[in-house]
């Protein structure tokens, strides 16, 4: 029992790893803010990525610059409008509206009747968490299109990284990161200032870097290979939730009732979308930026 549960068990260690990282960076917002914080999470995650795939091995060929600049962009800017995201409305919301990226991109591949019940079931989730609603009028409007924001990013990340992948292979991830990295380093130096190079904060942006990345790209890299691409995808669909636990354990983020329903739907539509999709047995590798 435990042979077969184990990779689950490490898919889950490793959501709550990218979850608890968001936390800890919203924590160091007030102080660094989210484009230091950015720039900086993507610095740390570049110099891993390069470590593991050692893109100098291999020429990046013509073809493949266009869509790896995309990538970059697309992975760049996606974690800047997440982190801008977080900083106005809480971060269970947040993740479940960024979901909506990947889902919109399962959508568009399919033309079932089951697929737009499953868009029907996402939209009412959005829905209920717009600030139209008595119950969700305390959220950020701008939070709100921030989120959906970094949703559309991740559905462009999706899109680019498939295709550099599919011409310069694995190493696209590393080249990618080190093109979100000169993107926003500038701009996180432009807002924060000396402020971003301190010596107090560092270590603290480091352990962030860690869990958001190193910890559960490592942890993916040995549960993936052992775990149906359906059920990765599935277990991936209750980010929202560890998002939510997350907020609320670190920084006391209270949802009310109606936005977890909302999140609900919205967990339901991707979990149904992925069940519902022809997918592969096996997944060799990921990279996940939130």
């Amino acid at each position: 029992m435990f042979k077969k549960s184990w990779p689950v068990l490490l898919i889950f260690v490793s959501m709550i790893s990218v979850q608890a990282s968001a936390s800890f960076a919203k924590y160091l917002f007030p102080v660094l803010g989210p484009e230091a914080m950015t720039a900086w999470r993507l610095f740390f995650s570049a110099i891993l990525l390069v470590i593991i795939f050692k893109p100098w091995r291999k020429t990046i060929t013509k073809p493949a610059i266009k869509y790896i600049i995309l990538y970059g962009v697309a992975m760049g800017c996606m974690n800047l409008a997440f982190y801008n995201a977080i900083s106005r409305i809480p971060i269970g919301i947040a993740v479940a509206i960024e979901l909506t990226g990947p889902i919109m991109v399962a959508m568009f591949s399919g033309r079932r009747l089951t697929d737009f019940i499953w868009l029907a079931i996402a939209i009412v989730g959005l829905v209920m968490l717009l600030p139209i609603h008595q119950a969700s009028n305390d959220l950020d409007p701008i939070g709100i299109l921030l989120a959906l924001c970094a949703g559309s990013c991740w559905a462009g990340y999706i899109l680019f990284g498939r295709k550099a992948g599919e011409i310069y292979g694995a190493s696209s991830v590393a080249v990618g990161s080190i093109v979100a990295s000169l993107l926003l380093f500038p701009i996180g130096v432009w807002q924060s200032g000396s402020t971003m190079f301190s010596i107090e904060l560092l270590p603290l942006v480091f352990v962030v870097s860690l869990l958001a990345s190193a910890i559960p790209y490592g942890l993916d890299m040995i549960a993936l290979p052992r775990l149906p691409a359906q059920t990765f995808s599935t277990l991936m669909s209750l980010s929202p939730v560890f998002a939510a636990f997350s907020g609320l354990i670190v920084l006391h983020e209270q949802l009310t009732h109606y936005q977890w329903l909302a999140i609900m739907f919205i967990i339901v539509s991707s979990i149904g979308t992925v069940l519902t999709m022809h997918r592969p047995s096996k997944i060799k590798a990921v990279n996940r930026e939130n």
